[in-house]
Formats: C-alpha cells, structure tokens, sequence
C-alpha cells in the first residue's frame, strides 16, 4: 500500500517533477507484485483466498483514493497534500512496524528477532530519503523518512546494546546411540564392539 500511495503521488497529475519517486516506486511495485504472485501460487487455499480479500479491501481503498484525488482536487498543490498526507501517514506506519519487536528484544535481552542487515537498510533507506527530501525540501517526503531515520537509529542502538547478551546458537551435533552385547568404557570414550 506505501508503495502504491507514493507511486500514485509521484504522477505528473499529482506532483510534477517527481520522477525519481515514480520510478523507484514503480520498480518497488513490479518487485512487491512478483512476491505476491509467488506467495499466491503455493499458499494453501484459506491462506491463498484471505491474501487475495487483503488484496481486494487494498485495491478498493487505493481506486476510492485515486478517483477522490482526481475529481475533487483540482490543482497540484491539492492533490499533493491529500495524497502526501496519505504517504505521510503510511510511510511513518511502515518504519515503526519494526518497532513492535522491541519490547521482546528488551524482555528476552536477545536480538535474536531482530535482523541486523533488515535494520541497516532500513536506516540508511531513511537516510537517503530524508537527504532527498531535504535538497527538494518536500515537507511530505521529508517527514516519515525522517521519522524512519530516527527509529531505524533507535533499533540499530538496541541491537548493539544487546546483541552480546543474545545466546549464540551452537552446532551441537548428537550422535546416535548404538547399543549392543559388547561395550568397552575408557575413561570418558565409550567405545562400541559389534559382532
């Protein structure tokens, strides 16, 4: 949905001169879609059809948008703020998503939930967004980018606080028992005679 709504925003009807919204946007959509479509085929059937109902309320909220935005906004700087106020609202859903791990992160004391690479981009996402934002200084860019810097720095600090109190996970390798008639103990090696 954030996708589609900053898609929708970086149109030339909406917002001129947003090419480089539209176009990352747009590879965002092509990418997302082709996930979907995979989930889709090898869902089971109850989890394929709930996708394709979330798929439906999204399709119906985003058409419901478009043809509000188009009929009753009539000049740029109206569907801009209606539209940039949506991406506002959805961009600043989607960076404090993340968030919700925090408290099992702060509970268990264990990033073990808490993907490092995942919070690296998604601050630096921010960053580049913000900086973008900043040079064109687009108030709606500008505000849930920032806010994605800020809360992508706050997991970065979490992590680093307690990635060293995160149990390691071992390779433990167990072996299997045999048992049989003969077996000769030495010290702490068991040692197995089949006959």
């Amino acid at each position: 949905m954030n996708c589609l709504l900053w898609f929708f925003y970086g149109l030339p009807i909406v917002h001129p001169n947003s090419t480089l919204v539209l176009t990352i946007n747009g590879i965002g959509l092509v990418i997302e879609g082709a996930y979907i479509i995979i989930f889709i085929i090898y869902a089971a059937k109850n989890t394929r059809w709930k996708m394709l109902g979330v798929l439906a309320i999204q399709a119906a909220f985003m058409a419901a948008v478009v043809a509000g935005v188009l009929v009753g906004a009539h000049t740029h700087e109206k569907r801009s703020r209606i539209v940039g106020i949506l991406c506002v609202i959805f961009g600043s859903i989607m960076y404090a998503s993340p968030l919700t791990i925090m408290g099992k992160v702060i509970r268990t004391k264990s990033v073990e939930y808490m993907p490092f690479f995942l919070l690296l981009v998604n601050f630096l996402n921010g960053l580049c967004w913000t900086g973008y934002a900043l040079i064109k200084f687009d108030i709606y860019i500008t505000i849930p980018n920032a806010l994605g810097t800020i809360f992508g720095l706050i997991q970065l600090i979490l992590y680093g606080y307690y990635y060293r109190s995160t149990p390691k996970k071992g390779k433990n390798v167990e072996l299997p028992t045999v048992l049989t008639r003969n077996a000769v103990t030495s010290g702490n090696v068991s040692v197995t005679i089949e006959k």
